[in-house]
């Protein structure tokens, strides 16, 4: 353990948080994504749920306020307006990270795929809900 961190947060999650550059993006996926198929690289953080791993990585990386997106989600398959509850608590933990700055977006299934394929990481969670997928672009820390 060490002081200050969420305790989430083990040393190959920090690793890539650390490793991860600005505009690099990071996926936190739930139980049923292909995460070993898509990922560059893969960090499983199994028992825990998407949400709660959301919460533990924006406690440390910030979102590129440089783009007008840089969180989305997966939308539901044949009902684009539907939100899942597991996305609205996601909207809840960036809103508290964030000050509410950024609204979480609406991403196709096979383009949210794509860019899953791209990233930098993904964090393969536990969660067990559907649609309990996340795409995280990094931002930077200002001087200050």
């Amino acid at each position: 353990m060490l002081k200050g961190l969420d305790p989430l947060l083990n040393a190959d999650l920090l690793h890539v948080l650390r490793s991860m550059g600005h505009g690099d993006d990071l996926v936190i996926a739930d139980a049923n994504f292909p995460a070993a198929t898509m990922g560059r690289r893969v960090v499983r953080l199994d028992g825990v749920s998407s949400p709660r791993a959301l919460e533990a990585v924006l406690s440390l990386m910030p979102l590129d306020d440089f783009v007008d997106q840089p969180c989305g989600r997966i939308e539901v398959v044949g009902d684009p307006d539907a939100v899942p509850e597991v996305c609205k608590e996601f909207q809840k933990v960036i809103d508290k990270a964030e000050g509410g700055r950024f609204k979480l977006a609406s991403i196709e299934r096979f383009s949210f795929y794509e860019h899953a394929r791209q990233a930098f990481a993904v964090v393969q969670t536990g969660e067990t809900r559907l649609y309990g997928c996340v795409l995280l672009k990094k931002g930077v820390i200002r001087p200050g």
